[in-house]
């Protein structure tokens, strides 16, 4: 094992690199030795006159760069539909490799059978790195800075990577997700989904119910990556650990996905597609509650609804198991409780973030001291593990860093549509990039009318499910509940398991309108 868990240290270590020099876009451009602009300002092509295919072929040409950038992150987004096939093949060279060395070390005649996990494959560790969704575009990041200094020097590429992309959002989900997921502030949010699951009787179905309407509603006030980071958990060790079918298992994390995705809306500062819009359009927490809230809460519980009639037989099974057999623990469960004080002093550190998410010196800072009381009450704690949340991290680093070069075609796209068109060409963008950069790019053009803000804003939450980077929390849940799905996380089967939710979410938020 020494030599994977050196494999893993330095993967992690690329992942934190990669997640401190890089992170979200912001308006800034790039500024080359030579004074040339990339990305080039939206208006700089003066082209709003023409037709879109025209506008698209015409900043094509003038600028080679987009296509080619737009090109290598379409092979990023079918990389991630081929990334369970890959670590299939990863699984059956570890096993091939595993028992070859058995059967030498048999052969051998060893007074001590040395265990096969000691020697690793190298070709099958690297399928399994280029397996894992988290690492895909950050994976893909490298031809693109390649392509980026040939064709525009490496000033610029480098430019572009540590100042034009900001790190403030990846970097904000890697410390909310470690907060989120330790042991005090698990157990409390475990006792109040358990008491609410209480009343109806209690047990796996009843949980599943409240972790999947309370959790996603959460999101509205401490944040969507929190709020995915605790519900996944809790859903981990409250019902996959309970093997549900592979049917029942891919329409709970796509419903999932789509809840955590609406249920943000309540408040102004909560969704990331949110966040993007309402400082430049003035949208508070009431215009929220308002306009997209209520209509958000109502399609979770209409969607948990149907998920719960839909396999209400397999819930009788789950119940079943559950009583003659004990489930695998995903965090450390001891008996004595953990100090109200410890829970209180953790939940002002997720407070604090949330606070000052805009600010990656203080929350990391804040990082730094929670780090330390952890290790002063290690007693009542858990070992912290950085893993998971740094390569979400390092995920939203890549694909940032790919989405801040496609609003060349994104934004003429957007301002083409009309209201109905807008709303569902934002739900299907949002499936290909994250729906904040959609949100972003529209709140650059200044010609919407309310109910073309409403159209987009409401897509791109609305398809925030459909795929893993549809959505910035998203990668949170897949990264805790990919354990679950021996080949990984079928992009397939996630759009097919989130379909339903966000075709219900689609219904609440057509028809009732703005």
């Amino acid at each position: 094992m020494g030599s994977r868990n050196r494999c893993w240290r330095w993967m992690w270590l690329l992942a934190l690199l990669t997640v401190f020099g890089t992170g979200r876009v912001s308006g800034a451009a790039v500024l080359t030795s030579t004074n040339e602009i990339f990305p080039k300002p939206l208006e700089s092509y003066q082209d709003a006159s023409l037709p879109l295919g025209q506008q698209l072929l015409a900043r094509a040409k003038a600028e080679p760069l987009n296509w080619v950038a737009t090109l290598l992150f379409v092979c990023a987004v079918l990389h991630t539909f081929a990334a369970p096939k890959i670590m299939h093949l990863a699984h059956s060279w570890r096993h091939e490799h595993r028992k070859v060395v058995t059967a030498r070390h048999e052969l051998a005649n060893r007074k001590r059978r040395v265990n096969a996990e000691d020697e690793v494959s190298f070709k099958a560790e690297v399928a399994h790195f280029f397996g894992e969704i988290e690492a895909v575009f950050g994976i893909w990041v490298i031809p693109l800075l390649v392509v980026f200094a040939l064709m525009k020097g490496w000033s610029a590429a480098e430019h572009y990577v540590s100042h034009t992309v900001k790190y403030t959002e990846p970097l904000f989900v890697v410390v909310i997700m470690t907060i989120a997921a330790s042991r005090p502030v698990l157990m409390f949010s475990e006792r109040i989904m358990r008491g609410v699951a209480g009343l109806f009787g209690g047990g796996v179905g009843p949980m599943w119910l409240s972790v999947l309407t309370i959790g996603p509603l959460l999101g509205s006030v401490i944040t969507e990556p929190a709020a995915m980071t605790i519900s996944a958990l809790l859903l981990a060790r409250g019902f996959y650990e309970w093997r549900p079918s592979p049917a029942f298992a891919y329409a709970t994390i796509g419903l999932l996905f789509v809840n955590v995705s609406i249920g943000g809306t309540l408040t102004n500062f909560a969704a990331p597609p949110v966040l993007m819009v309402a400082g430049t359009w003035g949208w508070s927490t009431p215009f929220m509650l308002q306009h997209f809230g209520w209509k958000s809460a109502a399609a979770i519980v209409v969607s948990n609804a149907v998920y719960w009639m839909w396999f209400r037989k397999e819930f009788s099974r789950l119940s079943a198991t559950t009583e003659d057999d004990s489930a695998e623990e995903l965090w450390e469960e001891r008996k004595d409780p953990v100090p109200g004080w410890i829970t209180a002093i953790h939940l002002l550190f997720l407070g604090w973030t949330v606070f000052v998410a805009h600010y990656p010196a203080l929350f990391i800072g804040a990082l730094l001291f929670f780090l330390a009381f952890v290790s002063a009450t290690a007693h009542h704690q858990n070992k912290v593990v950085l893993r998971p949340a740094l390569l979400v991290g390092f995920f939203l680093a890549g694909l940032v860093i790919h989405g801040g070069l496609q609003s060349w075609w994104i934004a003429p796209v957007l301002t083409s549509l009309s209201d109905l068109p807008m709303f569902f060409g934002a739900v299907i963008l949002t499936a290909f990039n994250d729906n904040a950069a959609i949100t972003y790019l529209a709140s650059l053009v200044p010609t919407l009318t309310p109910e073309m803000k409403y159209a987009v804003v409401a897509g791109a939450v609305t398809g925030g499910g459909l795929t893993v980077i549809a959505n910035a929390p998203n990668p949170a849940g897949q990264a805790i509940l990919v354990k679950y799905f021996p080949d990984g996380l079928s992009p397939l089967k996630l759009l097919l398991g989130a379909l339903p939710p966000t075709i219900i979410a689609t219904v609440f938020f057509l028809l009732f309108g703005r």
